[in-house]
């Protein structure tokens, strides 16, 4: 029986592949269980598949510019080799993420929440920064929940390492400020859980699915 078109699956979206030295290279992937991540089969995304394919056409616009972008860096006699690194790392996240939309579109699979590139300027050195949320920085129970949800929306539209990086930090931080009871709460760890999850394969680690208990 087809999975309804929404649902999630449990491996890492595997990109086109990667250029030798990239980050996310088959050599560098790790593995996490659900015993520890959430399973997304429940989460149902608000577009519909035309908004889909749009989507993946202008995706694949873009990461074809980043690929002819590292190319051009690569072939410089006086390569800036620290630059490259962060191209390569950009380009093996926008390859997952397009893995990720094609995945939906064909198999249902790994369907993130949102299409869009919502703005994320987040400076992890300052510990006291606030992350550019949306939703207000409150710590009850319905103001945790909004701001676990847009963390899973932002972690799973993530094209860029940078992204991936500094929404993690700001996922640490930010899950230590709600009252034990709120940060608690199943629907918000879920959330949470499932930003996590998608900030894990965006960096090219595998998920392997626990054996369920008879």
């Amino acid at each position: 029986m087809k999975p309804p078109w929404w649902a999630c699956g449990f491996l890492a979206c595997a990109g086109a592949p990667t250029r030798p030295g990239a980050a996310g290279a088959p050599g560098d992937q790790g593995i996490a269980t659900h015993a520890q991540l959430a399973d997304l089969d429940d989460v149902a995304p608000t577009y519909g598949q035309t908004e889909l394919a749009r989507a993946i056409a202008a995706e694949r616009t873009t990461l074809a510019a980043r690929e002819r972008a590292a190319d051009e860096l690569a072939a410089k006699d006086d390569v800036d080799r620290d630059a490259l690194r962060v191209v390569l790392a950009d380009l093996a996240v926008e390859r997952r993420f397009v893995a990720m939309l094609d995945a939906c579109a064909a198999t249902g699979r790994w369907c993130p929440p949102r299409l869009d590139v919502p703005a994320w300027r987040y400076d992890i050195e300052d510990e006291a920064a606030k992350p550019p949320l949306d939703a207000p920085l409150r710590f009850d129970l319905a103001d945790w929940r909004a701001i676990a949800a847009e963390l899973f929306g932002r972690a799973c539209a993530c094209r860029t390492i940078a992204c991936v990086d500094s929404l993690g930090v700001a996922i640490d931080r930010l899950e230590l400020r709600p009252m034990p009871d709120v940060r608690d709460d199943d629907a918000a760890s879920a959330a949470i859980t499932h930003a996590r999850e998608c900030l894990f394969r965006l960096r090219g680690k595998a998920i392997a699915r626990a054996p369920r208990s008879e």
